[in-house]
């Protein structure tokens, strides 16, 4: 590919984050009446009323804004993630037992105060891109001692690893899913991948031997229990023991963290253990090429026992998609990838942006015919996929 083309690329890539995806959000999501931002906006841009506000959702929100600040220096994105910043603090956090709620309702009091991993680490990896974006005290504070609830309540001393869910004051729980559709088994993929990503971001701020510790025991996790090392695919739910409950494929979390294991390693500055995560990425991506269909998209799932393939391509795995073929590319050498990192966004503006009515749709079926009866934000539609994966790009092109 020519630098040329790159660069436009990148161009493109620029104007969908301000244009369409940052100014989005900051038009019609905050909750001028009752604070933070709504819960729920449905496909026509429409407020859902009585939606509970998600910590996930707030947290991105934090995350993405304190990115774009510290990218482009705009005063309306500082704006916007200390208006995430003031409400986490204020509502979310549970002053009591510490850590955060799950869901709030839209005026603020708690509706669920079950202490979802999750969305602790979250809001660590938020707090800690708002304290880079803005330099303040306090929040690097409060994600510290989130850190600390996490290692002391969450954290599998014996066995390693973490559970995904406690209850408010951190006792045991029969029900541990983050959704509806996950297994109800105690160690999670998903929940593991996404405290790799908080520590690390927290790690570029904060050099805590017991955070290092933390940090490369959550990639040797990886390495020994989450990344099947034949296949180069993801094992996705355990138990406490770590006997493996699941043969579900998930191509959207392979490409995912093909890269953020690689990012993790690289903050950590461990060269053995990068040595290993640069091969395994470039592995990974070669494997979940099984996934991705001739017109470019990411299946979501498959199911191997059953032979089933879950053939639509929501927003999220087409996003990742770009920055871990992109990242195996600068990795590898391997022309292909980077083809495929294209592949992925040239997809993404033919189906998953609504050029009509902004942002992207949650997902398009296999004739690419957009599902327009779930949200554009909410619960777990946010702007931190999409926003990251064109931030990430930009840099990785710029820096070429």
């Amino acid at each position: 590919m020519s630098n040329r083309a790159l660069s436009r690329f990148r161009e493109e890539l620029e104007k969908e984050l301000k244009e369409n995806i940052l100014s989005w959000w900051m038009e019609y999501t905050p909750d001028r009446e009752l604070g933070g931002f709504h819960g729920h906006i449905d496909h026509l841009n429409q407020v859902v009323k009585g939606a509970g506000k998600g910590a996930v959702l707030n947290a991105r929100i934090l995350w993405t804004f304190s990115a774009a600040y510290r990218m482009y220096n705009q005063a309306e994105y500082l704006e916007t993630a200390r208006r995430a910043y003031a409400y986490i603090i204020s509502y979310f956090t549970d002053k009591k037992y510490g850590g955060v709620y799950w869901e709030l309702e839209p005026d603020g009091s708690v509706r669920s105060s079950r202490k979802q991993i999750y969305a602790t680490a979250f809001t660590i990896y938020g707090l800690a891109e708002y304290h880079m974006a803005c330099g303040d005290d306090q929040a690097l504070k409060i994600a510290k001692g989130l850190f600390r609830d996490l290692e002391v309540h969450a954290r599998d001393r014996e066995l390693m690893g973490y559970t995904d869910a406690l209850s408010r004051d951190w006792k045991a729980l029969e029900d541990l899913r983050l959704s509806e559709k996950d297994q109800n088994e105690s160690k999670t993929m998903n929940t593991h991948l996404h405290i790799l990503e908080a520590y690390g971001n927290l790690f570029r701020i904060w050099k805590d031997p017991g955070l290092k510790e933390a940090l490369k025991n959550l990639i040797k996790l990886f390495l020994e229990h989450f990344v099947d090392r034949k296949r180069n695919q993801l094992n996705l739910f355990f138990d406490d023991n770590w006997n493996l409950k699941s043969t579900l494929i998930s191509y959207g979390h392979d490409i995912e963290c093909s890269w953020l294991l690689h990012e993790a390693a690289a903050l950590l500055g461990d060269p053995g253990l990068l040595k290993e995560c640069a091969e395994l990425a470039v592995n990974m991506a070669h494997a979940s090429e099984a996934g991705q269909a001739g017109d470019g998209g990411l299946h979501y799932e498959f199911f191997p026992e059953s032979m089933e393939l879950d053939s639509d391509k929501h927003w999220w795995p087409q996003a990742e998609a770009m920055v871990g073929y992109y990242n195996a590319f600068q990795l590898s050498g391997e022309q292909k990838f980077l083809e495929r990192s294209l592949g992925s966004w040239e997809f993404i503006k033919k189906h998953l942006i609504d050029h009509k009515l902004g942002e992207w749709y949650w997902s398009v079926d296999s004739q690419g015919n957009p599902q327009t009866e779930k949200e554009k934000a909410g619960f777990w539609k946010c702007p931190y996929h999409n926003g990251r994966a064109c931030m990430e790009l930009i840099r990785r092109i710029e820096s070429k």
